[in-house]
Protein backbone atom coordinates (compact mmCIF):
# COMPACT_ATOMS: atom_id res chain seq x y z
CA UNK A 1 0.00 0.00 0.00
CA UNK A 2 1.30 3.83 -0.56
CA UNK A 3 2.75 5.40 2.22
CA UNK A 4 0.10 8.28 2.04
CA UNK A 5 -2.88 5.88 2.26
CA UNK A 6 -0.91 4.12 4.58
CA UNK A 7 -0.87 7.44 6.57
CA UNK A 8 -4.66 8.11 5.84
CA UNK A 9 -5.39 4.93 7.88
CA UNK A 10 -3.33 5.42 10.74
CA UNK A 11 -4.60 8.84 10.62
CA UNK A 12 -8.33 8.11 11.03
CA UNK A 13 -7.52 5.85 13.78
CA UNK A 14 -5.98 8.51 15.68
CA UNK A 15 -8.87 10.94 15.34
CA UNK A 16 -11.06 7.89 16.50
CA UNK A 17 -8.72 7.26 19.54
CA UNK A 18 -9.04 11.17 20.21
CA UNK A 19 -12.95 11.15 19.99
CA UNK A 20 -12.52 7.78 22.34
CA UNK A 21 -10.52 9.96 24.63
CA UNK A 22 -13.60 13.11 24.43
CA UNK A 23 -16.09 10.52 24.81
CA UNK A 24 -15.64 6.59 25.34
CA UNK A 25 -17.27 4.88 21.97
CA UNK A 26 -18.40 2.09 24.57
CA UNK A 27 -18.97 1.46 27.91
CA UNK A 28 -20.43 -1.89 28.24
CA UNK A 29 -18.74 -5.41 28.20
CA UNK A 30 -15.72 -6.09 26.45
CA UNK A 31 -16.58 -2.79 24.54
CA UNK A 32 -16.29 -1.04 27.31
CA UNK A 33 -12.79 -2.46 28.60
CA UNK A 34 -11.50 -1.94 24.78
CA UNK A 35 -12.31 1.54 24.75
CA UNK A 36 -10.61 1.78 28.33
CA UNK A 37 -7.45 0.10 27.11
CA UNK A 38 -6.83 2.25 24.48
CA UNK A 39 -8.57 5.81 26.34
CA UNK A 40 -6.52 5.41 29.29
CA UNK A 41 -2.87 6.16 28.15
CA UNK A 42 -4.14 8.45 25.68
CA UNK A 43 -5.96 10.63 28.28
CA UNK A 44 -3.32 10.78 30.76
CA UNK A 45 -0.58 11.23 28.48
CA UNK A 46 -1.89 13.50 25.72
CA UNK A 47 0.94 15.36 24.53
CA UNK A 48 3.26 11.99 24.37
CA UNK A 49 0.53 10.69 22.14
CA UNK A 50 0.73 13.48 20.02
CA UNK A 51 4.36 13.13 19.87
CA UNK A 52 4.35 9.21 18.90
CA UNK A 53 1.59 9.98 16.40
CA UNK A 54 3.68 13.24 14.92
CA UNK A 55 7.00 10.96 14.69
CA UNK A 56 4.91 8.16 12.71
CA UNK A 57 3.71 11.16 10.31
CA UNK A 58 7.48 12.38 9.82
CA UNK A 59 8.48 8.78 8.98
CA UNK A 60 5.75 8.79 6.66
CA UNK A 61 6.49 12.96 5.17
CA UNK A 62 10.12 11.84 4.75
CA UNK A 63 8.69 8.92 1.88
CA UNK A 64 6.77 11.19 0.42
CA UNK A 65 3.20 10.87 1.67
CA UNK A 66 2.72 14.64 1.70
CA UNK A 67 2.59 14.87 -1.86
CA UNK A 68 -0.69 13.69 -3.38
CA UNK A 69 -4.28 14.97 -2.14
CA UNK A 70 -5.15 11.81 0.28
CA UNK A 71 -1.51 12.79 1.97
CA UNK A 72 -2.19 16.48 2.55
CA UNK A 73 -5.97 15.09 4.13
CA UNK A 74 -4.45 12.79 6.16
CA UNK A 75 -2.17 15.34 7.64
CA UNK A 76 -5.27 17.56 7.90
CA UNK A 77 -7.01 14.86 10.17
CA UNK A 78 -3.49 14.11 12.20
CA UNK A 79 -3.95 18.07 13.27
CA UNK A 80 -7.20 18.32 13.94
CA UNK A 81 -6.76 15.23 16.32
CA UNK A 82 -3.54 16.99 17.87
CA UNK A 83 -5.83 19.63 18.70
CA UNK A 84 -8.10 17.63 20.21
CA UNK A 85 -5.16 16.01 22.51
CA UNK A 86 -3.45 19.34 23.10
CA UNK A 87 -6.86 20.63 24.93
CA UNK A 88 -7.20 17.33 26.84
CA UNK A 89 -3.50 18.66 28.30
CA UNK A 90 -4.79 21.50 29.22
CA UNK A 91 -7.87 20.58 30.60
CA UNK A 92 -5.83 17.85 32.66
CA UNK A 93 -3.80 21.08 34.16
CA UNK A 94 -7.20 22.66 35.12
CA UNK A 95 -8.25 19.68 37.28
CA UNK A 96 -6.94 21.22 40.94
CA UNK A 97 -9.80 23.20 40.68
CA UNK A 98 -12.18 20.68 40.36
CA UNK A 99 -10.61 18.71 43.18
CA UNK A 100 -10.15 21.73 45.28
CA UNK A 101 -14.16 22.76 44.91
CA UNK A 102 -14.83 19.49 46.13
CA UNK A 103 -12.93 19.80 49.30
CA UNK A 104 -13.64 23.45 50.03
CA UNK A 105 -17.27 22.03 49.47
CA UNK A 106 -16.74 19.25 52.02
CA UNK A 107 -13.90 20.78 54.74
CA UNK A 108 -14.86 24.87 54.16
CA UNK A 109 -13.43 27.45 51.98
CA UNK A 110 -10.48 28.09 54.21
CA UNK A 111 -9.84 24.46 54.76
CA UNK A 112 -6.05 24.63 53.17
CA UNK A 113 -5.36 26.66 56.58
CA UNK A 114 -5.30 23.47 58.15
CA UNK A 115 -3.07 21.73 56.12
CA UNK A 116 0.51 21.09 58.35
CA UNK A 117 3.48 23.82 56.56
CA UNK A 118 5.30 20.97 55.83
CA UNK A 119 3.09 19.07 53.34
CA UNK A 120 2.18 22.26 51.12
CA UNK A 121 2.15 20.77 47.55
CA UNK A 122 1.54 24.26 45.82
CA UNK A 123 5.09 23.57 43.40
CA UNK A 124 4.68 24.09 39.70
CA UNK A 125 4.58 20.80 37.58
CA UNK A 126 8.02 20.41 35.56
CA UNK A 127 8.65 19.79 32.53
CA UNK A 128 8.88 16.47 32.53
CA UNK A 129 6.24 15.77 34.61
CA UNK A 130 3.89 17.77 32.57
CA UNK A 131 4.74 15.20 29.45
CA UNK A 132 5.95 12.00 30.36
CA UNK A 133 3.65 10.18 32.87
CA UNK A 134 5.76 7.08 34.40
CA UNK A 135 4.07 4.06 36.37
CA UNK A 136 6.88 3.35 38.59
CA UNK A 137 8.15 5.43 41.85
CA UNK A 138 11.03 5.39 43.49
CA UNK A 139 10.74 3.18 46.24
CA UNK A 140 12.94 5.30 49.27
CA UNK A 141 9.75 4.79 51.27
CA UNK A 142 9.37 1.07 51.50
CA UNK A 143 10.30 0.11 54.61
CA UNK A 144 9.32 -3.47 54.48
CA UNK A 145 7.65 -6.27 52.53
CA UNK A 146 5.60 -9.20 51.85
CA UNK A 147 4.90 -8.70 55.96
CA UNK A 148 2.21 -11.18 56.95
CA UNK A 149 -0.73 -10.12 58.33
CA UNK A 150 -2.53 -13.56 58.88
CA UNK A 151 -2.07 -16.98 58.26
CA UNK A 152 -5.02 -18.15 56.49
CA UNK A 153 -3.66 -17.31 52.81
CA UNK A 154 -0.28 -16.67 51.54
CA UNK A 155 -1.83 -13.61 49.68
CA UNK A 156 -2.35 -12.36 53.30
CA UNK A 157 0.88 -10.21 52.99
CA UNK A 158 1.83 -6.29 53.30
CA UNK A 159 4.07 -3.70 52.91
CA UNK A 160 4.88 -0.45 54.90
CA UNK A 161 6.07 2.45 53.26
CA UNK A 162 7.45 5.30 55.49
CA UNK A 163 10.04 8.00 55.73
CA UNK A 164 13.43 6.22 57.71
CA UNK A 165 13.78 9.66 60.20
CA UNK A 166 9.93 8.49 61.30
CA UNK A 167 10.97 7.81 65.50
CA UNK A 168 9.31 4.70 66.39
CA UNK A 169 7.34 6.53 68.64
CA UNK A 170 6.48 9.27 66.41
CA UNK A 171 2.30 7.86 66.12
CA UNK A 172 2.10 9.24 62.92
CA UNK A 173 -1.55 8.68 60.72
CA UNK A 174 -1.61 5.47 58.77
CA UNK A 175 -3.16 5.22 55.27
CA UNK A 176 -3.98 1.43 54.47
CA UNK A 177 -4.32 0.62 50.47
CA UNK A 178 -6.43 -1.79 48.71
CA UNK A 179 -5.26 -2.94 45.31
CA UNK A 180 -8.35 -3.01 42.54
CA UNK A 181 -8.26 -5.71 39.48
CA UNK A 182 -11.77 -6.87 39.45
CA UNK A 183 -11.80 -8.70 42.59
CA UNK A 184 -9.67 -11.78 40.34
CA UNK A 185 -6.05 -9.68 39.68
CA UNK A 186 -4.21 -7.40 40.96
CA UNK A 187 -1.31 -6.77 43.69
CA UNK A 188 0.15 -4.57 45.69
CA UNK A 189 3.27 -4.25 43.79
CA UNK A 190 1.45 -2.56 40.82
CA UNK A 191 -0.93 0.43 42.58
CA UNK A 192 -0.65 3.11 44.59
CA UNK A 193 3.25 3.99 44.50
CA UNK A 194 2.39 7.79 43.73
CA UNK A 195 0.39 7.95 46.78
CA UNK A 196 2.28 6.47 49.32
CA UNK A 197 5.35 8.25 48.10
CA UNK A 198 3.45 11.78 48.85
CA UNK A 199 1.81 10.35 52.04
CA UNK A 200 5.30 9.16 53.24
CA UNK A 201 6.99 12.44 53.01
CA UNK A 202 4.23 14.09 54.64
CA UNK A 203 4.74 12.14 57.63
CA UNK A 204 2.46 9.41 57.14
CA UNK A 205 3.10 5.37 57.54
CA UNK A 206 1.46 3.45 54.75
CA UNK A 207 0.40 -0.38 54.66
CA UNK A 208 -0.82 -2.01 51.12
CA UNK A 209 -2.10 -4.92 50.90
CA UNK A 210 -3.28 -8.04 48.58
CA UNK A 211 -6.01 -10.54 49.67
CA UNK A 212 -7.44 -13.35 48.12
CA UNK A 213 -8.84 -13.03 45.00
CA UNK A 214 -11.25 -15.40 43.10
CA UNK A 215 -12.85 -17.82 41.39
CA UNK A 216 -10.49 -19.21 43.90
CA UNK A 217 -11.94 -17.00 46.77
CA UNK A 218 -15.40 -16.71 47.21
CA UNK A 219 -17.01 -13.93 48.86
CA UNK A 220 -17.01 -12.35 51.58
CA UNK A 221 -13.18 -13.77 51.86
CA UNK A 222 -12.05 -10.79 49.80
CA UNK A 223 -13.48 -8.36 52.46
CA UNK A 224 -12.35 -10.64 55.48
CA UNK A 225 -9.34 -10.71 54.57
CA UNK A 226 -9.18 -6.83 54.20
CA UNK A 227 -10.51 -6.60 57.95
CA UNK A 228 -7.86 -8.71 59.39
CA UNK A 229 -5.17 -6.51 57.69
CA UNK A 230 -7.23 -3.53 59.51
CA UNK A 231 -7.17 -5.80 62.54
CA UNK A 232 -3.15 -6.42 62.16
CA UNK A 233 -2.55 -2.48 61.34
CA UNK A 234 -4.19 -1.53 64.56
CA UNK A 235 -2.19 -4.20 66.61
CA UNK A 236 1.18 -3.69 65.22
CA UNK A 237 1.55 -0.58 63.38
CA UNK A 238 2.74 1.30 66.82
CA UNK A 239 5.72 -0.43 66.65
CA UNK A 240 6.45 1.10 63.01
CA UNK A 241 5.86 4.65 64.14
CA UNK A 242 2.18 4.99 63.23
CA UNK A 243 -0.81 5.50 65.04
CA UNK A 244 -3.52 2.88 65.88
CA UNK A 245 -6.14 5.41 66.69
CA UNK A 246 -6.24 7.07 63.17
CA UNK A 247 -6.59 4.80 60.42
CA UNK A 248 -7.70 6.27 56.66
CA UNK A 249 -8.29 3.40 54.37
CA UNK A 250 -8.08 3.89 50.31
CA UNK A 251 -8.34 1.88 47.23
CA UNK A 252 -9.29 1.93 43.00
CA UNK A 253 -11.74 -0.07 41.06
CA UNK A 254 -12.40 -3.34 43.10
CA UNK A 255 -10.23 -1.80 46.02
CA UNK A 256 -12.42 1.11 46.26
CA UNK A 257 -15.31 -1.02 46.76
CA UNK A 258 -13.66 -3.11 49.39
CA UNK A 259 -12.52 0.35 51.12
CA UNK A 260 -15.75 1.64 51.20
CA UNK A 261 -17.29 -1.47 52.16
CA UNK A 262 -14.45 -1.73 55.18
CA UNK A 263 -15.39 1.96 56.15
CA UNK A 264 -19.17 1.60 56.19
CA UNK A 265 -19.14 -2.10 58.07
CA UNK A 266 -16.98 -1.70 61.24
CA UNK A 267 -16.86 -4.48 63.73
CA UNK A 268 -19.61 -6.36 61.21
CA UNK A 269 -19.18 -9.56 62.40
CA UNK A 270 -20.05 -11.32 59.14
CA UNK A 271 -17.10 -9.66 57.61
CA UNK A 272 -14.97 -10.85 60.79
CA UNK A 273 -15.22 -14.52 61.27
CA UNK A 274 -12.91 -15.60 64.64
CA UNK A 275 -12.12 -12.25 65.49
CA UNK A 276 -15.31 -10.37 65.87
CA UNK A 277 -14.85 -8.10 68.51
CA UNK A 278 -11.80 -6.69 67.44
CA UNK A 279 -11.78 -3.42 66.10
CA UNK A 280 -11.76 -2.69 62.34
CA UNK A 281 -13.25 0.49 62.51
CA UNK A 282 -11.29 3.01 60.15
CA UNK A 283 -11.38 6.95 60.43
CA UNK A 284 -11.43 8.22 57.26
CA UNK A 285 -12.13 6.37 53.20
CA UNK A 286 -10.75 7.36 50.04
CA UNK A 287 -12.31 5.58 47.45
CA UNK A 288 -11.60 5.82 44.04
CA UNK A 289 -13.39 4.83 40.59
CA UNK A 290 -15.22 2.05 43.14
CA UNK A 291 -18.01 -0.16 42.27
CA UNK A 292 -20.58 0.62 45.08
CA UNK A 293 -23.72 -1.32 43.75
CA UNK A 294 -22.34 -4.84 43.03
CA UNK A 295 -26.11 -5.96 42.54
CA UNK A 296 -26.80 -3.46 40.06
CA UNK A 297 -29.77 -2.20 42.10
CA UNK A 298 -30.50 1.03 40.04
CA UNK A 299 -29.81 -0.71 36.95
CA UNK A 300 -27.12 1.34 35.40
CA UNK A 301 -26.47 -1.16 32.45
CA UNK A 302 -23.17 -2.80 33.43
CA UNK A 303 -24.58 -6.01 34.01
CA UNK A 304 -20.95 -7.38 33.07
CA UNK A 305 -20.44 -6.50 36.55
CA UNK A 306 -22.90 -8.90 38.29
CA UNK A 307 -22.13 -11.55 36.11
CA UNK A 308 -18.98 -11.36 37.13
CA UNK A 309 -19.68 -11.63 40.65
CA UNK A 310 -22.34 -14.77 39.86
CA UNK A 311 -19.72 -16.46 38.07
CA UNK A 312 -16.39 -15.84 40.00
CA UNK A 313 -16.79 -13.69 43.34
CA UNK A 314 -20.17 -14.69 44.76
CA UNK A 315 -20.73 -17.91 42.52
CA UNK A 316 -24.95 -17.69 43.28
CA UNK A 317 -27.16 -15.58 41.39
CA UNK A 318 -28.47 -12.03 43.12
CA UNK A 319 -32.21 -14.33 42.94
CA UNK A 320 -30.85 -17.05 45.34
CA UNK A 321 -30.21 -14.20 48.17
CA UNK A 322 -30.78 -10.23 47.81
CA UNK A 323 -30.48 -9.64 51.05
CA UNK A 324 -26.48 -11.10 50.79
CA UNK A 325 -25.80 -8.94 47.30
CA UNK A 326 -27.28 -5.90 48.90
CA UNK A 327 -24.23 -6.65 52.22
CA UNK A 328 -21.79 -6.63 49.82
CA UNK A 329 -22.79 -3.43 48.56
CA UNK A 330 -21.31 -0.07 49.89
CA UNK A 331 -24.44 2.18 48.61
CA UNK A 332 -26.52 0.25 51.11
CA UNK A 333 -23.94 0.22 54.27
CA UNK A 334 -24.11 3.65 54.30
CA UNK A 335 -25.45 5.40 58.37
CA UNK A 336 -24.88 8.85 59.95
CA UNK A 337 -21.41 7.64 61.61
CA UNK A 338 -19.93 7.06 58.36
CA UNK A 339 -15.91 7.97 58.28
CA UNK A 340 -15.52 11.74 56.73
CA UNK A 341 -15.08 10.42 52.42
CA UNK A 342 -13.56 11.69 49.91
CA UNK A 343 -15.11 9.71 46.47
CA UNK A 344 -13.55 10.96 43.48
CA UNK A 345 -14.32 9.33 39.64
CA UNK A 346 -13.67 9.94 36.29
CA UNK A 347 -16.66 11.41 33.74
CA UNK A 348 -15.57 9.18 31.10
CA UNK A 349 -15.18 5.68 33.03
CA UNK A 350 -15.76 2.65 31.02
CA UNK A 351 -15.41 0.35 33.30
CA UNK A 352 -17.68 1.53 36.61
CA UNK A 353 -20.26 3.89 35.71
CA UNK A 354 -19.98 7.53 36.98
CA UNK A 355 -23.51 7.46 38.11
CA UNK A 356 -22.62 4.50 40.63
CA UNK A 357 -20.24 7.57 42.44
CA UNK A 358 -23.03 9.71 41.88
CA UNK A 359 -25.77 7.73 43.91
CA UNK A 360 -23.32 6.86 46.62
CA UNK A 361 -22.41 10.60 46.96
CA UNK A 362 -25.91 10.96 47.13
CA UNK A 363 -26.66 8.94 49.71
CA UNK A 364 -23.76 9.84 51.81
CA UNK A 365 -25.01 13.41 51.67
CA UNK A 366 -28.39 12.31 52.38
CA UNK A 367 -27.19 10.32 55.63
CA UNK A 368 -23.54 10.89 56.93
CA UNK A 369 -22.89 13.31 59.51
CA UNK A 370 -19.24 13.63 58.55
CA UNK A 371 -17.77 15.39 55.75
CA UNK A 372 -18.49 13.93 51.92
CA UNK A 373 -16.35 15.26 48.80
CA UNK A 374 -16.74 14.47 45.47
CA UNK A 375 -14.78 15.29 42.82
CA UNK A 376 -15.69 14.00 39.12
CA UNK A 377 -13.02 14.75 36.73
CA UNK A 378 -13.93 15.52 33.06
CA UNK A 379 -12.65 13.49 30.12
CA UNK A 380 -11.42 11.35 32.98
CA UNK A 381 -10.61 7.26 32.25
CA UNK A 382 -11.13 4.40 34.86
CA UNK A 383 -7.35 4.00 37.08
CA UNK A 384 -6.38 7.61 36.57
CA UNK A 385 -4.24 8.54 39.19
CA UNK A 386 -2.11 4.98 39.05
CA UNK A 387 0.04 6.98 36.31
CA UNK A 388 2.16 9.69 37.81
CA UNK A 389 0.44 11.96 35.20
CA UNK A 390 -0.59 15.92 35.50
CA UNK A 391 -4.01 14.32 36.87
CA UNK A 392 -2.52 12.03 39.06
CA UNK A 393 -0.68 13.99 40.78
CA UNK A 394 -2.75 16.60 41.25
CA UNK A 395 -5.27 14.02 42.74
CA UNK A 396 -2.31 12.90 44.73
CA UNK A 397 -2.26 15.98 46.30
CA UNK A 398 -5.66 16.41 46.83
CA UNK A 399 -6.58 12.92 48.59
CA UNK A 400 -2.71 14.22 50.52
CA UNK A 401 -4.72 17.34 51.57
CA UNK A 402 -8.20 15.98 52.42
CA UNK A 403 -6.49 12.88 54.83
CA UNK A 404 -4.20 15.66 56.55
CA UNK A 405 -7.21 18.30 57.44
CA UNK A 406 -9.20 14.79 58.71
CA UNK A 407 -6.37 14.05 60.56
CA UNK A 408 -6.10 17.13 61.96
CA UNK A 409 -9.18 17.77 63.29
CA UNK A 410 -9.86 14.28 64.77
CA UNK A 411 -6.62 15.42 66.84
CA UNK A 412 -7.87 18.55 67.61
CA UNK A 413 -11.09 16.53 68.90
CA UNK A 414 -9.32 14.55 71.08
CA UNK A 415 -7.79 17.45 73.02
Amino acid sequence: MRSDRLLLAGSALSALNTVNAYRPLATRGRGGLASFTVGWPTSEAPLLTIAGQAAVTALAASRGALSTRTGRLALAIELASWAGLGALAVEAQRSPAVLDAALAAALGARYRNEVPAVARDDAALTISELTLPSLGQRRRFLSARNVSYSDVDARNRLDVWRRADLPEDARAPVLLHVHGGAWVMGDKEVQGEVLFTEMARRGWVCVSITYRLSPRATWPEHIVDVKRAIAWTRATIAERGGDPSFIAITGGSAGGHLAALAALSANDPDFQPGFEDTDTSVQACVPLYGVYDVADLAGTGRRDIVELWERQVMKAPVSDDPKRWEQASPITRVHADAPPMFVIHGANDSLVPVDQARRFVARLHAVSTQPVAYAELPHTQHAFEVFRSVRGIHATRAIARFLDVVHTRAQLARH
